[in-house]
């Protein structure tokens, strides 16, 4: 482990949250995050799951990286699930913005600041931006 523990953790947290998400959305107990994105932007059931395979691939992917098992599509699948989530980031933050005056500033600024951890994560971890 020649990066550290800092980023070793990361990377199993990043890894942990895709597989977690994958495997919700896929069995469709509860959809996981995949789920409240693509409802609240109006899209069908077939994009949670088709995200959520792709989560599921990406989270297993970068464990098998941290053993030194190269995957030449991982930045991709990744990038994939950056956008997704940059997309509902931006949809959340003009929804708040819309309907201002009945939303709680502080829980608001909680959910903004964990969507943009999850999307900053994705982003390093896509090595395409990190």
């Amino acid at each position: 482990m020649k990066e550290g523990i800092g980023v070793f953790l990361w990377k199993i947290s990043v890894a942990l949250y895709l597989i977690a998400n994958g495997v919700l959305g896929i069995t469709k107990y509860s959809g996981g995050d995949f789920r409240i994105i693509f409802d609240r932007m109006g899209f069908p059931s077939l994009f949670v799951t088709v995200a959520s395979v792709i989560a599921l691939i990406a989270g297993i992917a970068i464990l098998l990286e941290m053993l030194n098992v190269q995957f030449p599509f991982l930045d991709t699948l990744i990038l994939i699930i950056a956008i997704i989530w940059a997309v509902y980031v931006i949809i959340e933050i003009v929804s708040w913005i819309s309907k201002a005056s009945s939303v709680n500033l502080w829980y608001t600024l909680q959910m903004l600041a964990v969507h943009i951890m999850v999307l900053s994560s994705l982003l390093i971890a896509s090595k395409k931006f990190g």
